[in-house]
């Protein structure tokens, strides 16, 4: 136990003076804050809590018997190779693998000296904050956004800008209004950062339009675009839409993209794929970090590409996820009271949004879902000005068929108690301001 001196120092139990911690740490260190996420996570472990909380891939889709055919062979013939250190910019043969990959099924134009693979997306987008963002920097991200993103770059304190989503994702109209007002006002526009695929958390999907748009006003008002698709290849119904980066023809667009949702999430290899002076300055900033990324876990990637394993795997997910899915849409229209909420409807990903009635609070819900036993993610740590309160984000990829059905009904019974309550009030207030009228 350790208490606070009056003079700035602490005491521990053995009678040791020790220093007073806060007043050392930098002031980045001060301004971070806990991931909203993995703190309610922690209220969701009671087994008999439904959890639409996560975005967790689902077990059963693990590839468990190739991997272990995999481990079994890499062992065997490769182990001076692969549980040794690698190389920053990641395993050459895998970021081949992956250029080949992104040609084939995406158009995108790269070799392997244009990735960097990563430590999750997560790592990617940190490395990206700490080249291009700092006190007098301004990006732009959609509201609502990934909150990965926002974290890793609210610690290099730039001004954020938020532009709103709709069924069609970012609202590009929106987007070049502010851009027309900025450049009149000097603005330092470093890049805007979109999910436009499956978004996490709204579920929506960019418009072909839109992105066409949202490339012609990069080149015309001269940003970057940093396109994060870690569920493009979870498609369950509808067209394929193309990749921005598919689109770009002056390298302005920095695409990320992981195996996280595709093979597995514990071996943490994602990657970067941009023009190679941003991956340069990427590999040297990422020695500071971790030297390289595992290379057992690359190796691991590298081969189940290479044996083809991976398009076999994704009809698995994609029949897993998409039955998922639909039983979520279905129940949620059966059963959700439409007078207080509406939803996203995704044609993929992990996701969907709902949206409750104005003066609906999803975070002070929260407490009664939980004592009901179901679980969400509230929506406001998905905006970076604090707005969504009566927002929320479900997970439906995780939870077993039936429990998503029993999750539904145990949720919409708790909107409907606050819809309820929030309809009295709103009656109560009436009836006062007519008798203070009278």
């Amino acid at each position: 136990m350790v208490n606070e001196m009056s003079d700035g120092q602490n005491i521990n139990t053995a009678g040791i003076k020790t220093p007073f911690y806060e007043d050392l740490f930098s002031d980045r260190a001060k301004n971070m804050k806990a991931s909203v996420i993995r703190e309610l996570l922690k209220l969701t472990q009671k087994p008999e809590i439904i959890s639409f909380a996560g975005g967790l891939p689902n077990p059963k889709a693990f590839p468990v018997e190739p991997i272990t055919e995999i481990v079994n062979d890499l062992l065997k013939n490769e182990s001076n190779r692969v549980l040794q250190y690698g190389s920053t910019q990641g395993v050459p043969e895998l970021r081949e693998e992956i250029s080949k990959r992104l040609k084939r099924k995406w158009n995108i134009d790269g070799d392997a000296d244009n990735i960097l693979i990563t430590v999750g997306s997560q790592e990617g987008l940190e490395l990206l904050g700490r080249l291009f963002l700092g006190f007098k920097s301004t990006l732009i991200m959609e509201a609502p956004t990934y909150l990965g993103a926002l974290n890793a770059f609210h610690a290099y304190n730039p001004t954020i800008v938020s532009i709103p989503l709709d069924d069609d994702g970012l609202m590009v109209d929106r987007l070049e209004e502010y851009l027309t007002g900025a450049e009149k006002h000097g603005v330092m526009l470093k890049f805007v950062y979109v999910v436009p695929t499956f978004h996490n958390p709204a579920g929506v999907c960019m418009s072909e339009a839109r992105r066409r748009k949202l490339m012609e006003l990069s080149h015309e008002h001269d940003f970057l675009i940093v396109e994060d698709d870690p569920y493009g290849e979870l498609r369950y119904t509808g067209d394929v839409l193309p990749t921005l980066k598919s689109m770009d023809r002056e390298d302005r667009v920095i695409y990320l993209g992981t195996f996280s949702k595709t093979l597995v999430p514990g071996f943490r290899v994602a990657w970067t794929c941009a023009p190679k002076p941003i991956i340069n300055k990427m590999e040297i900033a990422k020695q500071a970090i971790d030297l390289c990324t595992p290379p057992f876990t690359q190796h691991i990637a590298k081969e189940y590409l290479k044996r083809g394993y991976l398009d076999t795997h994704l009809e698995k997910i994609i029949s897993l996820y998409g039955n998922k899915m639909r039983i979520m849409n279905k129940t949620m229209n059966e059963i959700m009271p439409k007078e207080y909420i509406h939803w996203t409807e995704p044609e993929g990903g992990m996701f969907l949004w709902a949206t409750m009635n104005q003066g609906m609070n999803a975070t002070e819900m929260f407490q009664d879902a939980i004592s009901q036993n179901v679980a969400y993610v509230t929506g406001q740590s998905f905006f970076a000005d604090g707005e969504g309160e009566n927002c929320m984000r479900l997970n439906f990829s995780h939870a077993e068929d039936d429990k998503i059905v029993e999750g539904v009904h145990r949720l919409a019974g708790v909107v409907e108690d606050w819809g309820r309550k929030l309809d009295s009030s709103n009656e109560d207030q009436v009836k006062n301001e007519f008798i203070q009228g009278v």
